[in-house]
């Protein structure tokens, strides 16, 4: 039980602070570069050392599937969260994210096999979405520039959440007896790579939200 509850930490902590990574990067970095660093390095990390284990990674039968996969979860889900960050603060981001769920959800109920909703579920789901966006209906309404920029990030945000929803329904609905760390890796690559197919060669021209701060 003890392993259970520092893994919880390690994730809240490793994984909450990736937001506020992504912002301090994109001063720099433009956001699909960002991204498409982040992923292909990661995934060849891990690719190198699943291999170095002795481990097979995932025979190019399925790499269509995988290349399917990653661009869903990877560069429209995590390329979305980069890409709104340009002008939603960090930590809104890492609240708006809290969506995916309303998605996933939704597209379970309407694809052949998935789980049907029922009135409680959709309740608490809509709860749930309406809180989201009473959290950021006062920046939504702000009107100008700011306003219009803040509203784009929140539509990628939930466009984000989309292609996490659909990689995972694929995912789960598609599942091969692959080594499922050899398949997280080419997701990865596969991912990084899209996003480095749509890196721009500027800079980003991201701007500041009305709030002022840029955690």
């Amino acid at each position: 039980m003890r392993l259970a509850y520092l893994a919880w930490i390690a994730v809240c902590l490793i994984w909450g602070t990736t937001y506020l990574g992504i912002r301090i990067a994109l001063e720099t970095i433009p956001p699909a570069l960002v991204g498409a660093i982040r992923y292909v390095l990661a995934g060849l990390i891990l690719a190198t050392i699943l291999r170095l284990r002795g481990e097979r990674l995932p025979p190019r039968s399925s790499w269509g599937g995988l290349v399917l996969v990653g661009g869903l979860l990877i560069a429209v889900g995590n390329g979305g969260v980069i890409w709104a960050e340009q002008w939603v603060p960090s930590s809104f981001a890492a609240l708006l994210v809290a969506a995916a769920p309303f998605w996933m959800a939704g597209i379970e109920a309407l694809l052949p096999g998935g789980e049907r909703m029922t009135m409680r579920v959709s309740s608490g789901l809509l709860v749930g979405f309406a809180g989201i966006v009473l959290l950021v209906w006062p920046d939504l309404t702000a009107g100008g520039t700011i306003g219009r920029q803040f509203a784009l990030g929140v539509v990628a945000l939930q466009t984000a959440c989309l292609g996490w929803a659909l990689g995972s329904a694929y995912s789960r609905r598609h599942a091969r007896e692959d080594n499922a760390l050899g398949a997280a890796a080419l997701q990865m690559v596969f991912g990084g790579l899209i996003m480095t197919v749509a890196a721009p060669d500027r800079k980003s021209t991201r701007l500041n939200s009305s709030h002022g701060y840029i955690s």
